[in-house]
């Protein structure tokens, strides 16, 4: 039995009070979720104070980003050895907005998979289709293309200590949402293509559904069988409804 993962993007927002706010009524209840596994990515500056409020607690830290580099002259970039100094456990990588903004193509998104499972880092590897692409009956097609990027690289074994999201672009803070039927059709066959190479990596891969998720429309995207959680963005800036998904993600 696969255990859901939410996770808490909160992108570029935040500062020192409101961080301490936001995980204090995060943690308040976090404890209460059952059985599921929970995490927040915060922006690079604030991994410090995430760490400490988040000592002891059932709440991973994660970062939104990183290098595929190990150490060298790569200014303004993260390594992953840096992240883990810092406690985290997961960082997103090939999120829709790093890929059509700062130019993360699939094959550095594959870099920086391998890079974070190389330092210890669970990579929560990002997929997903643009409004064109789906209109034009493309998106198996891409998810495909952004899954065999990694696959080619790091080996389908390598998904034993991945999570994957999927995340329609057409959906990510735009108040759309994929109906659960339509999200569980790309996560099913996320699984099957997985499944295709080994079984057993497939049925034991966590897969996150990300785009505009909602308190109000968690459970019924959990229920799903293929749907194993999800990757939060503007609702994890909240934490009734971070911790309302989470109730119904347990």
């Amino acid at each position: 039995m696969r255990r859901k993962l939410v996770a808490g993007n909160w992108k570029m927002h935040g500062s020192l009070a409101q961080n301490k706010a936001l995980l204090d009524g995060i943690l308040a209840g976090v404890a209460s979720l059952g059985a599921m596994d929970c995490a927040v990515c915060v922006p690079f500056p604030y991994l410090a104070q995430a760490q400490s409020l988040l000592q002891g607690s059932p709440l991973a830290l994660g970062a939104q980003n990183m290098s595929q580099h190990e150490k060298g002259a790569f200014t303004g970039e993260v390594s992953a050895a840096m992240l883990l100094d810092f406690g985290c456990k997961y960082a997103i990588v090939g999120h829709s907005e790093r890929r059509a903004m700062f130019g993360d193509d699939d094959a550095t998104v594959a870099a920086k998979y391998v890079a974070a499972q190389k330092a210890g880092l669970t990579p929560i590897l990002c997929v997903g289709e643009t409004l064109q692409e789906r209109e034009t009956n493309v998106t198996e097609q891409v998810v495909a293309r952004q899954l065999d990027a990694v696959i080619q690289l790091a080996g389908v074994e390598s998904l034993k200590r991945a999570v994957v999201a999927y995340e329609p672009v057409w959906a990510i803070g735009t108040g759309k949402t994929a109906s659960p039927d339509q999200a569980q059709a790309v996560h099913a066959f996320i699984r099957g293509k997985i499944a295709a190479l080994d079984k057993g990596v497939a049925e034991s891969l966590v897969i996150q559904y990300g785009g505009s998720v909602k308190g109000a429309n968690a459970a019924e995207l959990f229920s799903m069988p293929d749907i194993d959680g999800g990757l939060i963005g503007g609702a994890a800036l909240d934490a009734n409804e971070f911790l309302t998904i989470g109730r119904a993600a347990a």
